[in-house]
């Protein structure tokens, strides 16, 4: 059932927000040289990698690390970079890897292929198991301001409790985080 309405609303979704992610793609272009979407190399269910569209936020040539780990993130941002993050607008182009099923709506977000630390205690406590999301009970829960072993703590629990209604749960919690922009640090 979650694959299900997985595909039909990254579907739906996909044709709604056509119009803003060209227009979005068009200001990425005119603000900054590169290309309007940027390919991360991702670590997705079973620690098979798969790579995540999202729309380029930082300059070309920033180093591919979490971004808590850059000091003074502000200057690889973009022009329009730190716009879309605090929006997450930058995360409309993952409705592709949900439309693929490298990723779902709900789950924990995937780790870049270079976050050893996380994806270690994600396969020691099972979590790798997940299929990665544009959300999860780690991100409604602090998003950026909370430590890997609470991350991952809280996927833990959202692998043990996992169900339709809480994920439907999440996704609302999610749509009042996105709005008031709680928990986002760049």
């Amino acid at each position: 059932m979650k694959r299900y309405f997985d595909f039909i609303t990254a579907l739906i979704l996909i044709i709604i927000a056509a119009l803003p992610v060209a227009l979005i793609a068009i200001l990425v272009k005119l603000t900054s040289p590169g290309p309007a979407l940027y390919w991360s190399e991702r670590v997705g269910k079973n620690n098979k990698n798969f790579l995540m569209p999202k729309f380029r936020t930082m300059r070309k040539g920033s180093p591919e690390v979490a971004t808590h780990l850059l000091q003074n993130v502000e200057c690889y941002l973009t022009p329009f970079g730190s716009f879309l993050r605090r929006t997450s607008l930058d995360e409309l182009p993952q409705l592709w890897s949900v439309l693929k099923g490298d990723m779902s709506f709900v789950g924990p977000r995937p780790a870049l292929f270079n976050q050893d630390d996380l994806i270690k205690l994600r396969t020691e406590k099972g979590v790798c198991s997940l299929t990665p999301g544009i959300t999860g009970w780690a991100q409604i829960n602090g998003r950026d301001d909370i430590t890997i072993p609470v991350k991952v703590s809280y996927e833990e629990y959202y692998l043990q409790h996992q169900s339709f209604i809480f994920d439907l749960k999440i996704l609302w919690h999610t749509f009042f985080k996105v709005l008031k922009k709680e928990g986002v640090v760049h």
